[in-house]
């Protein structure tokens, strides 16, 4: 089984797929990271020098790699905006057990007060709440979507996301 995680940059992705990876003892594997790998460079490295549309297509052909592996019990820590592109979406929905990281835009600007000069999406005029709005609005549905289950993350921890999704499968 592949547990996939989905939802906004700064939802906790990665955190609670590590800690899910730990609980499940199986392998954990984020997306991004293997791009950065595949590729020898960064994400906003990628996107600054090659574009989103560049990076959409090598984020497209990591996760078919991903998904065509013989190894079949691991976590996989999706990209903030893999589910974007079609084929990826249906990837994610016919291959995995996708769990939707929900998270209050808030919640989420909070996190990534810190972080917004390292986020490509977030490199913007727009304040950094209003931003972060403005992406949720356009993704919630494809998030909703492409999940087959919900975690609200904004009064959890990382932990505590993991442990309800082990109980939960």
């Amino acid at each position: 089984m592949i547990l996939a995680l989905t939802g906004m940059m700064g939802c906790g992705k990665s955190s609670t797929g590590k800690a899910l990876a730990e609980l499940l003892e199986w392998p954990f594997l984020d997306l991004d990271t293997v791009i950065e790998a595949r590729q020898g460079r960064s994400i906003p490295d990628i996107f600054k020098n090659d574009g989103e549309a560049a990076f959409r297509q090598m984020e497209a052909a990591a996760l078919t790699d991903l998904l065509k592996a013989p190894q079949k019990d691991f976590v996989l820590a999706l990209g903030g905006g893999t589910i974007l592109t079609p084929d990826c979406a249906d990837l994610v929905h016919g291959n995995t057990i996708c769990w939707y990281l929900r998270t209050s835009a808030p919640v989420l600007a909070a996190r990534l007060q810190d972080q917004a000069d390292s986020r490509p999406l977030l490199q913007t005029p727009d304040e950094l709440l209003t931003r972060i709005r403005t992406l949720l609005a356009d993704r919630e549905t494809a998030y909703l979507t492409v999940a087959h289950h919900v975690a609200d993350t904004d009064k959890r921890t990382p932990g505590e996301v993991a442990r309800f999704i082990k109980e939960s499968i």
